[in-house]
């Protein structure tokens, strides 16, 4: 009889023990206390998961890249329309926010600006460098302006001049790079002969057009298709076609009233941040833009040939920051810096550096072949 009462005993013990470990978890609140942690529903895990991402989203693409989709042909053919690309900020330095809003719109407080810098980067920008940056000639706070992205043709400080077409840059002449296009004025040996239009898209000529001469053929070509064009036996040269003065460009260009046109602009110097430039009536149309959109300043143009900044009559000013000269790979059919001026340094987003993505809208389908392509 006393061992049966043992056992009953050693049982109860047992029962009670593991009543306990049941009861009580590792925070000592029992399982029944209403202090205990009831489990996430679905809904609240799937919510919480969903705020992580964006808080890890919002962090890494204020702080490391940025999306960018090319939306016009500006750049081609190197960057096509619908190429979906990384655009590092890493490269020249994180751009803190300069404007607080709803992330992933465009909302924003718009009387609210923050003190803002740029962080340390690995690289400056270079000539032929592909950068994203807010387009300077929108009239909002910086960091809300639309997003474009050109190919950097002229650097801080460096003369840039556009003659006939051909780019210079200090006086001397930057031809056009691998993929870059233009227009250029086929010359025929007869007005008889055609140019053959499939051996024009091999080379990736898709836009060409008859021009009042009836031996000459306007084409939107890379220096590579025009070197094999040049080839031909029934085609006695190729020139780039030159757009005439009277055209209207210049009401378009920057600054306004100077004669230029798209391809017969400058000289002008670019400005480097340090850089004290004496201000002449020569200068002045291309540096007052400057002064008073990037720098900060009012300026006046006064009778007796002087200029005031900021109220203070001054024959010389010192640059804040360093100012870029942009154009688009496609120079024929891209609005740039020869249109709206310069970019400021704090316009500029990052450097475009790979294809992740490409969606031809024309034939519904994926671009395979560009996906992880590096930009160059």
């Amino acid at each position: 009889m006393a061992q049966i009462d043992a056992t009953k005993k050693r049982k109860e013990r047992k029962k009670r023990r593991q009543q306990r470990v049941a009861n009580v978890p590792t925070n000592g609140v029992g399982k029944d206390d209403p202090k205990a942690k009831k489990p996430k529903s679905k809904l609240r895990e799937w919510t919480d998961a969903l705020i992580f991402a964006v808080v890890v989203m919002l962090i890494v693409r204020t702080l490391l890249f940025d999306l960018f989709r090319i939306p016009t042909p500006s750049m081609e053919k190197n960057l096509l329309v619908g190429d979906y690309l990384f655009v590092s900020k890493l490269h020249y330095g994180t751009r803190t926010p300069m404007t607080l809003g709803i992330p992933f719109t465009q909302i924003y407080f718009k009387n609210l600006t923050l003190p803002h810098t740029r962080l340390p980067g690995f690289t400056t920008v270079q000539r032929f460098d592909a950068i994203v940056f807010n387009w300077p000639a929108e009239d909002k706070p910086v960091d809300r302006k639309m997003h474009y992205i050109k190919r950097v043709i002229g650097l801080p400080g460096e003369t840039i001049e556009v003659r006939n077409k051909f780019v210079h840059v200090n006086g001397e002449p930057v031809p056009l790079q691998p993929g870059m296009q233009q227009q250029w004025d086929v010359y025929k040996k007869d007005q008889r002969v055609r140019l053959s239009e499939s051996r024009l898209r091999q080379l990736g000529v898709n836009e060409y057009t008859p021009t009042a001469n009836p031996n000459v053929l306007r084409v939107v070509a890379t220096p590579e298709a025009v070197a094999e064009i040049r080839t031909w036996s029934y085609v006695e040269r190729v020139e780039p076609y030159i757009a005439p003065a009277d055209a209207g460009y210049s009401a378009l260009m920057y600054p306004p009233n100077q004669g230029f046109t798209p391809d017969n602009f400058g000289p002008v110097t670019l400005p480097q941040k340090g850089q004290t430039v004496s201000l002449t009536p020569e200068n002045w149309p291309f540096y007052e833009p400057v002064l008073r959109r990037y720098e900060g300043h009012t300026t006046a143009a006064l009778d007796d040939g002087g200029f005031e900044i900021d109220g203070q009559r001054t024959a010389t000013y010192t640059f804040a920051q360093d100012y870029y000269f942009v154009m688009g790979d496609n120079r024929d059919n891209s609005e740039d810096s020869r249109f709206w001026g310069f970019v400021p340094m704090n316009h500029i987003v990052g450097k475009a550096v790979l294809i992740y993505f490409s969606w031809d809208a024309e034939e519904g389908l994926p671009r395979f072949s560009r996906l992880f392509n590096l930009i160059h």
